[in-house]
């Protein structure tokens, strides 16, 4: 199972991440976040390093600021965050990689929700609904996933933290999950904000492909 760490701020712990099992490593690029990068590490840190897949994580972002980020820093997909059109998603997937997020609340209907992204994205990402944009640290009903075919690779995310492993595996064996195609992990395996448990992350992901 792929894992992605999001809210990476330190350049010591981006260059740790793949052998604490991480696939993917998130960068937040929205300056409200507490996990805003580009406080801490500057494009030229991030860009040097390509061992691992470089996300950017965007909330309705001008596109050339979006695409400009992508160059100065390298990334490999861009993660859209906010309330960003099937258009605009599409004039970025032109240039790059996009994951779409879709923060879910159980009145939500998901098939509604994906139908008008299903051919402009390239994968989808599943989180809660907040009040603000970005992580809430709470899950959300993952059951309703099971009651549609998403069509595309997607990540799950959404409060998942280490006592997760038992329900994530339960949860990809089922045929539903079928299109599950990495687990997106931040605030539960942190020792602050964008600070990472980099021993916890290893356990996890150790755990969760055992």
């Amino acid at each position: 199972m792929r894992v992605k760490v999001c809210g990476i701020t330190l350049e010591e712990q981006l260059g740790n991440l793949i052998s604490a099992g991480a696939t993917f490593a998130g960068f937040i690029f929205y300056p409200k976040s507490p996990r805003y990068v580009l406080h801490r590490m500057d494009p030229g840190q991030i860009k040097k390093e390509n061992r691992i897949n470089k996300v950017g994580v965007f909330v309705n972002a001008p596109p050339e600021e979006v695409l400009q980020t992508v160059d100065d820093c390298r990334l490999h997909l861009v993660q859209l965050h906010g309330d960003e059109t099937p258009k605009y998603c599409e004039k970025i997937a032109d240039y790059i990689s996009v994951i779409k997020v879709f923060r879910i609340s159980d009145a939500d209907n998901i098939n509604w929700r994906i139908k008008d992204y299903r051919d402009v994205c390239d994968m989808f990402m599943f989180d809660t609904e907040g009040q603000v944009y970005g992580g809430t640290g709470k899950k959300f009903n993952w059951d309703k996933l099971s009651e549609i075919d998403i069509g595309k690779p997607y990540f799950l995310s959404g409060g998942i933290g280490p006592d997760d492993v038992t329900r994530l595996k339960e949860f990809a064996a089922r045929p539903a999950a079928k299109d599950l195609f990495a687990i997106d992990i931040n605030s539960k395996f942190e020792l602050a904000p964008g600070v990472k448990d980099l021993a916890a992350i290893k356990k996890f992901t150790e755990a969760i492909n055992t």
